[in-house]
């Protein structure tokens, strides 16, 4: 029997994978959680053979649980199913050690397909967005992204370097940078097509 627990804010989504996956005659659902940090707390708790999280979710993301399970429980797998159709989310998704990315408008029968090929040993992946994820790269640092996600909510750069704890000149370079890479005239227009890249 293969042990589940899945990760999804949205309780519509969450209730609906949850039935999909139970009618499987080897799959069981053994938790449930509504945010990233409840989710590690029972994935630590019940040891599942696989966590199936979406990426955006509140208190961790599905990526930063991913890196989370891979370090606390490395025989559970993770598996990233979600709207997000972006090559820069799946690269760090992999890098982040999950083991699928699937997306939500996906057949439902091939569901349950992937995560078995996953626990067996396998990866399941998009096949299209893995092809454009290997010919679009990520150009930003961790802490380009870090500070260019918070100019993109809008923070001033004072704020900024609070929150990361560095200077303002620092911020200051840190967005030039991700500025100049991404080819934006702004750092808002680069924090959109960041956003829509799956870079940050």
């Amino acid at each position: 029997m293969i042990r589940i627990l899945i990760a999804e804010d949205q309780g519509l989504v969450l209730g609906a994978l949850a039935a999909l996956l139970e009618i499987e005659p080897d799959i069981a659902v053994v938790g449930r959680a509504e945010d990233g940090r409840r989710a590690l707390e029972q994935a630590l708790e019940l040891r599942p053979d696989l966590v199936l999280t979406d990426i955006e979710m509140p208190e961790m993301t599905g990526l930063e649980l991913a890196t989370a399970v891979r370090q606390q429980l490395p025989e559970s797998k993770v598996v990233i199913v979600t709207t997000f159709a972006r090559p820069g989310y799946l690269r760090r998704a992999l890098e982040a050690g999950a083991s699928g990315y699937l997306l939500k408008d996906s057949p439902a029968e091939e569901l349950a397909e992937a995560l078995r090929r996953v626990v067996a040993g396998g990866r399941a992946i998009d096949p299209e967005l893995a092809q454009e994820a290997w010919t679009t790269a990520d150009p930003l640092s961790d802490r380009e992204r870090q500070v260019l996600r918070l100019a993109g909510e809008g923070l001033s750069t004072a704020r900024i370097a609070e929150r990361v704890h560095l200077s303002e000149g620092t911020v200051r370079n840190y967005l030039s940078e991700a500025i100049q890479k991404i080819g934006a005239e702004n750092r808002a227009e680069a924090a959109r097509i960041a956003g829509v890249k799956g870079w940050l």
